[in-house]
């Protein structure tokens, strides 16, 4: 069970994956977005070569818990995305994970150009994480 974790913005997407097992998350890439369709193949093509069998991606709600215009712009993406593939897609709370991420990466003295480049790919993996352990919480 592979799982891909995307953080999906509008200049990028993170993208990270579990390990084969479905207990950690990594993060493995930033996606400069170009076009939709573009982007897609990426996406697919990532979770081709690494023999993905699920796609979570975070979802940006308000922190009322309410829907904002970045909800819909990822919710729309996600849309397309079902439409061309047969993996299972779904979303995962993604309130303060970039958030967390930057407030690691600053604690960690990183610079601010390292931080930009990781950021995505990070928030990712830590999205990713959650999904996996609520799973495994599940049981």
């Amino acid at each position: 069970m592979r799982v891909m974790g995307l953080d999906i913005g509008k200049k990028t997407i993170g993208v990270a994956l579990s390990d084969p097992a479905g207990i950690t998350a990594q993060p493995v890439t930033t996606i400069k977005r170009t076009t939709l369709s573009k982007d897609m193949e990426e996406v697919l093509g990532l979770a081709a070569e690494h023999e993905v069998t699920s796609i979570v991606a975070g979802l940006p709600l308000n922190m009322d818990g309410s829907r904002s215009p970045q909800t819909e712009f990822v919710l729309k993406f996600l849309e397309k995305l079902k439409e061309r593939t047969d993996m299972p897609v779904k979303t995962w709370d993604e309130r303060l994970s970039t958030v967390a991420v930057e407030r690691l990466l600053i604690e960690g003295e990183m610079r601010r150009e390292k931080r930009k480049e990781v950021v995505d790919k990070l928030a990712a993996a830590y999205i990713l994480q959650g999904y996996l352990d609520s799973i495994r919480r599940a049981g």
